[in-house]
């Protein structure tokens, strides 16, 4: 396909058209509406994999537009009434079909690629660790919508209908919210009377992501592979069924996407934790002393080792042997609704846990103590508050000597509501002999770390 040729093809196609639709609303999407992928550390222009995972996420709804759209570029022919005129010149079909593909697929993984651009350009002047392996989810992602374009202009050819680009929108929309719902969700457990759900193999053939809630998750190679041959069979056949002249050769061509779901199902992880998994080089532990964190978050190890160190100082002043010894970055990712995992022996501390993020300085010491002390038992995916935050707060006040409110976590309202509940425990334990209160911390710890049992009722004498 010459130059001149596409140049042609995109003065007289939707081709320009499907891609600024493309850029202009998901821009519009991110930047109109205040949701997750603006806080935090999995924010989209924070980290390079959590911008590759969000922009794959608006694959949700810019996938049904661009089958749309191809859909309605593969008409073109039909509504200009030129297809016998075309038919009947020596231009091989195949070389027509080039051209239109072409110029739509090159407008789409532009549009997508300018998509990835302006938040990595933010992505550059907000993280420190950079890699390549964002890459290939972003690579998938613009395969995605060329996949699906072409795929649509091969069924508008095929099904030369006014009602074929909407039918085949909706039936593209319809499709991605059953992969990310009944059909793409598998019952795993039930964590407090509550039904969770993982992702299936089946999920993984819709070309949107899981929402990221986890700044070291990525997917695995096997997920790119696999997702690959899926996309490259739906481009075959919508490649096939644009040059296809009879019914059989249209049958014929549903060959390559019926082969490549099933070379995509035998590729494919069955396993959720061989789907999304944790990128080992981001969670590689980079120390100052005891106190650590992931190579994602290095940047911050400046501001934490010296209240780090502090926190460890003052717990092991009040606790003795029974002490953590360090402080480090939690790396484990657990599946939803699943019971977090403390340690004895460190401090784990997330970013996005409400105290650690508001606290900095000598507030952030305290937050540090507070998570050694009583790291709460919220079921993975879960927030709000409850008794733990009760007990996290004694208990830090017990080793700080001084009850005060924790750093940025209560409006006013909620505060006079902790301090009423926290206050009459704190005068009950400290008017108890030291032997006796250390031993009612060291009960409360234990039931807070292992998450068996109630945390404050053991503080406040109530437990075994």
């Amino acid at each position: 396909m010459s130059l001149r040729v596409l140049r042609i093809e995109l003065r007289r196609s939707v081709a320009p058209w499907a891609g600024a639709v493309v850029l202009s609303s998901a821009l519009a999407f991110l930047y109109l509406v205040d949701a997750a992928w603006w806080r935090g550390s999995t924010a989209w222009t924070a980290q390079w994999t959590a911008l590759a995972l969000w922009t794959r996420g608006l694959l949700f709804y810019l996938w049904p537009i661009a089958v749309g759209l191809g859909a309605l570029q593969g008409l073109r022919d039909q509504r200009s009434r030129m297809a016998e005129l075309l038919t009947s010149t020596p231009r091989p079909a195949r070389h027509r079909a080039a051209a239109l593909a072409g110029a739509t697929a090159i407008t789409l993984a532009s549009a997508f690629s300018l998509l990835v651009l302006v938040g990595g350009v933010q992505v550059i002047a907000n993280a420190v660790y950079t890699h390549l392996g964002w890459l290939p989810i972003s690579l998938v992602g613009a395969l995605s919508l060329v996949a699906g374009a072409v795929l649509g202009m091969g069924a508008g050819r095929a099904l030369p209908s006014v009602l074929t680009p909407p039918a085949l929108a909706m039936g593209a929309f319809v499709f991605t919210v059953l992969m990310h719902t009944s059909l793409g969700r598998t019952e795993t457990a039930t964590t407090m009377g509550v039904t969770t759900t993982e992702p299936n193999q089946i999920s993984l053939l819709s070309p949107a992501v899981e929402e990221v809630r986890h700044v070291l998750v990525t997917l695995s190679p096997a997920v790119h592979v696999g997702q690959t041959l899926w996309l490259l069979g739906m481009a075959a056949t919508g490649f096939a069924l644009l040059v296809a002249a009879t019914p059989r050769t249209r049958l014929i061509a549903l060959t390559p996407v019926l082969a490549g779901a099933a070379l995509a199902l035998l590729v494919l992880p069955s396993d959720p934790r061989r789907m999304y998994v944790v990128d080992e080089a981001a969670a590689e532990l980079v120390c100052d002393g005891p106190v650590c964190v992931t190579r994602t978050h290095q940047a911050r190890l400046a501001g934490l080792a010296g209240p780090g160190k502090e926190a460890l100082r003052l717990l092991h002043g009040a606790l003795g042997g029974q002490a953590p010894v360090s402080i480090r970055e939690n790396t484990a990712v657990l599946p939803d609704g699943s019971m977090p995992q403390w340690s004895r022996e460190a401090v784990l501390f997330d970013f996005d846990d409400e105290i650690i993020a508001a606290a900095e300085g000598e507030e952030l010491t305290v937050a540090l103590i507070a998570q050694g002390m009583v790291p709460g038992c919220f079921p993975v995916g879960w927030s709000g508050t409850g008794r733990d935050e009760f007990a996290r707060t004694v208990a830090a006040g017990w080793v700080l000597g001084d009850l005060r409110p924790l750093p940025g976590t209560y409006p006013a309202g909620l505060r006079r509501e902790v301090d009423a509940e926290t206050r009459p425990v704190w005068t009950e334990l400290k008017a108890l002999p030291r032997s006796e209160q250390l031993s009612r911390i060291n009960a409360t710890r234990a039931a807070a770390l292992s998450c068996e049992g109630d945390a404050f009722d053991v503080l406040s004498g109530g437990g075994p």
